[in-house]
């Protein structure tokens, strides 16, 4: 059994050192205040306030100038610029003579208290790392998992810099915007059976939105969430072989909660949100707790049966299935063909000229215009 230990950890430098402060609330920690943060690509310097600004700032109240500077244990000027840093990451500001400043709307706050109220018996399960701001919490963690770090440890962060997808893709996230956490999984296998991890994976991040209330999520092969033919989410797995027959599996998933106008515009792709599909948005740290929950519960049938009990599932809720589709493998080669589900070990089954072929990788995609005849298309070299 894993005993639940929760914690909250603020970075001294981006994804590299860390102290423990308390559980994240509206009160400064006051035992950091001079932890040098860095954000976004690490390349500037965050004030080592801005987080514990943030957090007193979450309920979208006024605070006067003097109360804050006061509380932070700050001289005016760093008061002035981690509320410059604040809005600089997206954050809008009120600000009013007389009465001080206050955040548009309330900040939703990951809180490791919250998470683990919400986590309720589960929590037994889980040791949960909470951070101010890293580089990636995949990358963290595949480290701890290195270090031997038990199943259950999850990193989650209010801001990630360098998060990563599939095939070197960089994943976006704004501050508050997104939902972005790591879940380390031991396995008593070698990698090679671990086929449709991130299948099983998305599984579980789709029920844990219908729980919550976020209704006709789809899952696209591998490792997306779409509503409605938009990101929602993405899910990126990565295996850690210790040498004994035995794999550790880091489950990183990023989830858009409420995209900021300005990230969305940077986005290449067609994206949406929670806030936008959902009538009552859920706070994070519910989120967070039903998609653990969930994982839990998926991971555990999982290692005993494969992916295999949760197939019909999966393909349920498939956003191409029966469509006509292109796969594009990493060498430029494309395949067009009918998405037939998949098979029992996740591999995707397409309907080709040759048959249903198998296939382990690629990026998958609606074929643009017109209906598909097999008997005209031509096919590159065969399975990826």
């Amino acid at each position: 059994m894993i005993m639940v230990l929760i914690t909250y950890v603020k970075p001294n430098v981006c994804g590299t050192r860390y102290r423990a402060a308390g559980p994240c609330s509206h009160q400064p920690n006051a035992g950091n205040r001079h932890a040098s943060i860095t954000a976004l690509h690490c390349s500037k310097a965050m004030p080592a306030e801005t987080f514990d600004l943030l957090r007193l700032l979450s309920d979208a109240s006024f605070h006067s100038g003097a109360a804050l500077a006061r509380e932070l244990g700050a001289s005016p000027a760093a008061l002035r610029l981690a509320l410059r840093e604040l809005e600089r990451l997206g954050l809008k500001l009120v600000r009013v003579r007389g009465r001080g400043y206050r955040l548009a709307e309330p900040y939703d706050c990951l809180d490791a208290a919250a998470v683990g109220a919400q986590l309720g018996a589960h929590a037994r399960h889980f040791r949960l790392e909470l951070l101010d701001a890293c580089a990636s919490t995949n990358t963290l963690l595949l480290e701890r998992a290195r270090a031997g770090a038990p199943a259950g440890h999850v990193i989650a962060c209010e801001l990630q810099s360098a998060g990563r997808g599939r095939r070197g893709n960089s994943w976006q996230s704004g501050l508050g915007g997104s939902l972005t956490f790591s879940l380390l999984w031991r396995f008593a296998q070698g990698a090679a059976g671990l086929s449709g991890l991130s299948l099983a994976a998305g599984v579980a991040a789709a029920r844990a939105l219908a729980s919550v209330g976020v209704a006709e999520v789809q899952l696209k092969w591998p490792n997306d969430l779409l509503h409605a033919g938009r990101k929602l989410g993405g899910i990126l797995i990565e295996l850690h072989d210790d040498g004994r027959d035995s794999t550790a599996a880091v489950i990183g998933i990023g989830l858009n909660v409420r995209l900021h106008t300005n990230l969305r515009d940077t986005i290449a792709q067609a994206v949406t949100d929670v806030a936008s599909i959902s009538r009552q948005v859920p706070q994070r740290n519910r989120l967070l707790a039903a998609t653990l929950i969930e994982l839990a519960q998926v991971l555990e049938q999982f290692a005993g049966h494969g992916f295999a009990p949760l197939r019909q599932e999966w393909i349920a809720r498939h956003a191409h299935q029966g469509k006509q589709v292109t796969l594009s493998s990493g060498d430029g080669n494309t395949v067009t063909g009918r998405a037939a589900g998949v098979a029992e070990d996740g591999a995707l089954l397409l309907e080709t000229a040759r048959g249903v072929e198998r296939f382990v990788s690629g990026e998958l995609s609606l074929r643009a215009g017109g209906s598909w005849n097999p008997l005209q298309n031509e096919f590159c070299n065969g399975p990826i």
